[in-house]
């Protein structure tokens, strides 16, 4: 294990290896055999490419008859949890997309995921409250702009941002009447873009959407219970209920949106999935029989939890186990409808944790937390870290947890395809966070994708994982939530105090000539 307390620049340079594939199995990807890792290792056809979302870079938020979203009010309320001194988005993709494609086209990729913002669609969350003309063109143009360029569009319907209308009506997904206001918004999208766009994904990531929202208060709309807020203080909601009917009711929203995407003509020959988030984890205690069984428990609990109802139709076993009468429950309708209702499988991997069991729980403070029984260590007792841990990381970095994620997904879900829809390194750069010559050489980034790029490769052509598309987390350093710019996740450095200039980064220059099939040396160690 590396230490936290140094960098990974240079360390990391000990082999070059060579990437290679047996013919691949009749019932497996076909990787081709090549001498270094690159583009050309992977199956043909697979796609390559970068990652944004509309409220984290679009801005543009008072213009082209767009509405407030929940994350627009609640930053603006409350600049402090979105550390964020104005509350509005400023990376202004909406003026600067057809650049931003270009950056897209210099490094190569033949895919982008983006997402749609439901009120700049719906200012007001539903059609007959008015649709906004210039937004649909907005889309309209950003997605001929790529098909141009030969960038395949992946788009994400919901990417957080709900109408703040619906959140003032009814509590948004709290209430189940958000299923036919979010169905009618899916069904204009395929209307609109179907001929356009083949892959799409409903949710971005339920379980971080239901969990930090409404179970710790860590992102908008910041609910929780008084005993299991995580930085700031509640605004209102009870911890242990409220995030499991919101999921339920996403979930519901769900199924009956990829119903209506299977009966679009204009939809024909497309795919649609959810972006799930996993983690990955090793036992804590390799001596506490309950820290082993306590890995599939808390995969249930994160992504089984949204995985299984969309493959077998209802929550996992031991989640309905555990949680009883605070998770609700499906109809037979509703539990036909969800079965299968997804065509692939959406992974957002960042990081891993050792899985420590917990033996004593508060049954009066009930939270998702305390349900899955796990608390998330970044050590174990002999005080080893989790992978590693560069000193402006975000996150741990442990590549192989990808590799083990993919894995674990074919031999418990069917062998379902997979595309990685996120995969990154923040980094905090604090007060040399505006020095171009220290942020622009982000070697750790660089490494961080040379690993994971060699698990994903791993996984696909040594495991057969049916693995069809990658796409990294960001294009463009943006808006993390809560975390509000001072995480960079981008390939290109974004300066905000001087006109949103856009500067290539060593990541950049990196991914650019891994996807030009040169021969490009790729020193990564394989067990990392």
């Amino acid at each position: 294990m590396v230490s936290d307390k140094f960098p990974l620049v240079g360390l990391f340079l000990l082999v070059l290896v060579a990437v290679g594939c047996s013919p691949a199995m009749a019932d497996g990807p076909v990787c081709p055999t090549t001498e270094v890792l690159s583009r050309g290792s992977f199956p043909e056809g697979f796609l390559f490419g970068t990652a944004t979302a509309s409220y984290q870079v679009e801005g543009a938020v008072n213009e082209g008859c767009k509405g407030p979203s929940m994350w627009d009010i609640y930053c603006r309320k409350h600049p402090a949890r979105c550390n964020n001194d104005n509350g509005d988005v400023a990376v202004d993709f909406y003026h600067r997309y057809k650049e931003d494609v270009q950056l897209m086209k210099r490094l190569n990729t033949n895919a982008f995921r983006l997402s749609i913002s439901w009120p700049r669609i719906f200012p007001h969350g539903r059609e007959v409250k008015g649709v906004s003309a210039a937004g649909v063109q907005f889309y309209h143009n950003l997605i001929d702009e790529l098909l141009a360029n030969g960038i395949t569009p992946l788009v994400t319907i919901f990417h957080w941002d709900i109408p703040q209308d619906l959140e003032d009506e009814y509590g948004g997904f709290l209430s189940e009447r958000i299923v036919e206001d979010f169905t009618e918004y899916s069904k204009f999208l395929f209307k609109e873009y179907g001929g356009k766009v083949k892959h799409w994904m409903t949710f971005n990531e339920p379980w971080v959407y239901s969990r930090a929202g409404y179970d710790i208060g860590k992102k908008a709309p910041g609910r929780c219970s008084d005993y299991a807020q995580d930085k700031h203080e509640c605004l209102g909601g009870r911890s242990g209920h409220e995030a499991y009917n919101v999921s339920h009711n996403l979930l519901l929203a769900h199924a009956d949106a990829v119903q209506a995407f299977r009966s679009c003509d204009k939809c024909k020959g497309g795919k649609i999935g959810i972006a799930h988030c996993p983690i990955w984890f090793e036992p804590h205690d390799l001596e506490d029989a309950q820290d082993g069984a306590s890995i599939d428990r808390v995969l249930s609990f994160i992504m089984g939890w949204h995985l299984d109802p969309t493959t077998h139709g209802d929550y996992p076993k031991i989640m309905k186990d555990i949680v009883r009468d605070r998770l609700p429950v499906f109809t037979e309708e509703q539990k036909k409808k969800l079965r299968n209702s997804a065509d692939f499988v959406g992974v957002n991997y960042y990081t891993a944790h050792f899985s420590n069991h917990r033996y004593i729980t508060d049954p009066t403070k009930p939270s998702w937390q305390s349900d899955s029984l796990v608390d998330f260590e970044p050590k174990n007792p002999q005080n080893y870290s989790i992978g590693s841990k560069p000193f402006t990381a975000a996150m741990a970095v442990y590549s192989r947890g990808l590799r083990k994620i993919l894995k674990y997904i074919k031999d418990n879900y069917n062998n379902p395809e997979i595309i990685i829809a996120e995969n990154g390194y923040g980094e905090l750069l604090g007060d040399q966070d505006g020095n171009l010559t220290v942020a622009l050489a982000d070697h750790n980034r660089k490494y961080y994708l040379q690993r994971h790029l060699l698990s994903l490769h791993q996984a696909v052509c040594d495991d057969k994982v049916n693995v069809t598309g990658y796409f990294i987390w960001s294009l463009l350093d943006n808006f993390e939530w809560q975390d509000g710019y001072e995480t960079r996740f981008g390939l290109y450095y974004i300066d905000f105090k001087n006109n949103l200039t856009r500067h290539e980064k060593e990541s950049a220059k990196w991914y650019k000539n891994f996807l030009s099939r040169e021969i490009i040396p790729t020193p990564v160690k394989a067990e990392l």
